[in-house]
């Protein structure tokens, strides 16, 4: 890897972990001052209409997966 894109991967490093307590800081004052009540009632037509609109499927995935695992073994 080139010296340029040392540095430019330094700089971003060096930035988030700047940002990275300050973005902690804001998160946890939202979720103390969040009215979840507010929040779930809000949110309570998009839940139905996923409801109705994407029907939860008959399997987890989980079978589906463990073939592909059985697969790929051999």
């Amino acid at each position: 890897m080139d010296n340029s894109k040392t540095d430019a991967m330094r700089q971003w490093v060096a930035r988030w972990q700047k940002a990275g307590p300050e973005l902690e800081r804001i998160r946890e004052e939202e979720l103390l001052h969040t009215d979840v009540r507010n929040s779930i009632e809000l949110l309570e037509d998009a839940f139905q209409s996923a409801i109705l609109n994407y029907p939860a499927s008959a399997t987890s995935g989980l079978v589906e997966q463990q073939r592909w695992f059985m697969r790929l073994r051999h």
